[in-house]
C-alpha cells in the first residue's frame, strides 16, 4: 500500500514526456488554438454584446468587460480539463502510449508529472490567447494584467490535476460527462464568470467561495481592471494547495490502476 500513497517523486524525465506531447500537438497547433478560441469567443461576444446591451454596468464596468475576465479563467479551466481527461485517457487507456513510455527508463511518476505540466501549459496557451484578444479589443485596463499570466498557469495546474483524478477512475470516455455535468458546469455558474457571486444567496456564496474557479476569477478580474486583488495570498494559496493535493490524489489513483 505504501507504494501507492508515497509522495510524488519529481525528476527532469517528466520534461521528456511533456516534450513528446508538445511535438505531437505541434502538428495540429493552429486548429487546436483556433478551436480553443472559438467557444469562449462565441460566449464573450454573444452574451457580452447581446445580453450586455440590455444591462447596466456590472460591478462598475460594462458587462462585456466583466465577462471578459471570467472568460479567461473559464477557458483555462476547460482547456486543462479536456487535455487531462480525453487526451490523457486516450494516451493511457486507448493508445497505450503511457505503457510504451514506461518501457524506457521513465517512472509512472514522471509520466503523470509530464501529463500534468503539459495540460497546464496547453491551458495557459488557451488563456493567453483569450487574454490577447480581449486586450486587443480594449477590455484590459492596465499592465497589471501581465500578473494574470502566472495565475492562468496555476489555474491550469489546478484543473489539470483534478482532471487526472477523473481520468484515473474512468472506465470509458462516457464517464467524463459526470465530471462536466456535476462539477464543471455548476462551478462556471457559481464562480462569478457570468455574474457577480454577490447576487447568490448567502449559503451558495459560501459554497462558491470554496471553488477553485472562484479563486481564479477573484485574482484575474481585478488585475485586468487595473486593480490589486483583495486577499490575493489566500486565493493563490487555495489554488496551489488544490493543485498539489489533487495531483497527489491523481498519482495515488493512477498507481493503483496501473501498478496492481
Amino acid at each position: 500500500m505504501n507504494k501507492f500513497f508515497s509522495l510524488p517523486r519529481f525528476s527532469l524525465r517528466a520534461i521528456a514526456v511533456w516534450r513528446r506531447n508538445f511535438l505531437v500537438w505541434r502538428k495540429l497547433a493552429i486548429p487546436s488554438v483556433l478551436g480553443n478560441l472559438a467557444d469562449p469567443m462565441i460566449y464573450l461576444f454573444g452574451l457580452g454584446y447581446g445580453l450586455g446591451s440590455l444591462l447596466p454596468e456590472v460591478a462598475g464596468v460594462s458587462y462585456i468587460v466583466f465577462l471578459a475576465s471570467g472568460t479567461v479563467c473559464a477557458s483555462t479551466m476547460n482547456a486543462a480539463s479536456f487535455e487531462a481527461l480525453y487526451s490523457a485517457f486516450s494516451r493511457m487507456h486507448v493508445q497505450k502510449t503511457w505503457e510504451a513510455i514506461l518501457n524506457a527508463p521513465v517512472t509512472l511518476d514522471d509520466v503523470l508529472a509530464g501529463e500534468w505540466l503539459w495540460a497546464a501549459a496547453k491551458a495557459t496557451l488557451s488563456g493567453l490567447a483569450i487574454l490577447l484578444v480581449i486586450a486587443a479589443l480594449g477590455f484590459v485596463a492596465s499592465p497589471l494584467a501581465l500578473w494574470a499570466i502566472p495565475v492562468i498557469f496555476l489555474t491550469g495546474l489546478c484543473f489539470a490535476a483534478l482532471g487526472l483524478i477523473v481520468t484515473a477512475l474512468a472506465p470509458s470516455y462516457d464517464f467524463f460527462m459526470y465530471y462536466f455535468t456535476l462539477f464543471v458546469t455548476p462551478m462556471i455558474l457559481l464562480s462569478g464568470v457570468f455574474f457577480p457571486v454577490e447576487q447568490l444567496p448567502a449559503t451558495i456564496q459560501t459554497i462558491a467561495s470554496l471553488l477553485p474557479l472562484a479563486h481564479a476569477v477573484r485574482l484575474v478580474r481585478p488585475l485586468l481592471l487595473g486593480e490589486l486583488p483583495v486577499d490575493a495570498g489566500m486565493h493563490l494559496a487555495a489554488l496551489l494547495v488544490t493543485a498539489l493535493a489533487a495531483y497527489w490524489l491523481a498519482l495515488v489513483l493512477t498507481r493503483r490502476r496501473l501498478l496492481k
